[in-house]
């Protein structure tokens, strides 16, 4: 049976500890659903737990990243295996909130393009992580929330349920971190497509190291937050740059 939702899970050498995720991800979801995991290399120390969770429940299935390594790719490729008309990115560290899912996803198949959780808005809630970072990320979620009107607080949280008929008609064209979840909600932005959002509350992981690099990303995300301030475009306008290779 299609799975009414794709959870696209980035892991990278989690070892171990992706088991009480995935726990608490196959837990928490009521909807018909396929586990996506998707790693960088065979070597990576995710995988043997991954094929042990998958053994033990089929709904989860380990895939390597085809596209290169780092995150920007392994979330394109990871759409590029989702099943369902409904995807959403999480990461294997344990910081979202599983039980959202099902919420986000039915958001989406009531006609939005994106439905975000979200850190920033009333009921929502940060606890850990760095000041410095933290602190970039509130401001440029509140200033193209208030400005942009892109229809979330936290367009740079990667937690987030996404149209797959919306991200293959647009395209990704982030080829280096996690900024794939600002340049989707500015192309929504553009082509004044519907996004909405939820209160989360993220947590800090409790073990293992972040591979956020923000000094090295940081010009990609600037590259984002200024393209939502656009006019609107036609899809044809929004698909210009876009390297074919890139299309989800």
């Amino acid at each position: 049976m299609k799975p009414q939702v794709s959870v696209i899970v980035l892991a990278h050498n989690e070892g171990e500890t992706i088991v009480p995720c995935l726990e608490r991800i196959l837990v928490s979801i009521q909807l018909p659903c396929e586990v996506l995991v998707v790693y960088d290399s065979p070597d990576d120390t995710t995988v043997p737990w991954i094929e042990k969770c998958q053994r033990s429940d089929p709904r989860v299935t380990p895939v390597l990243n085809l596209y290169g390594k780092g995150p920007a790719r392994a979330i394109r490729f990871g759409f590029a295996q989702a099943a369902a008309d409904v995807a959403v990115v999480t990461m294997a560290d344990g910081c979202d909130d599983p039980m959202q899912i099902d919420t986000l996803a039915r958001l989406v198949d009531r006609g939005v393009a994106i439905a975000a959780a979200s850190r920033y808005m009333r009921g929502g809630r940060q606890i850990g992580g760095p000041f410095v970072k933290s602190s970039m990320s509130r401001m440029a979620g509140l200033s193209l929330h208030l400005l942009a009107r892109v229809g979330t607080r936290d367009a740079t949280n990667s937690f987030k349920a996404y149209s797959t008929e919306f991200v293959s008609s647009v395209g990704i064209d982030s080829d280096e971190g996690f900024e794939v979840g600002l340049e989707l909600v500015a192309k929504a932005r553009r082509l004044r497509l519907p996004v909405a959002e939820i209160p989360t509350i993220w947590l800090e992981r409790t073990s293992g190291q972040s591979n956020f690099k923000l000094r090295k990303w940081l010009p990609h995300y600037l590259r984002w937050y200024r393209y939502a301030f656009g006019s609107k475009l036609s899809l044809e306008e929004v698909r210009s740059n876009l390297d074919p290779a890139r299309c989800a």
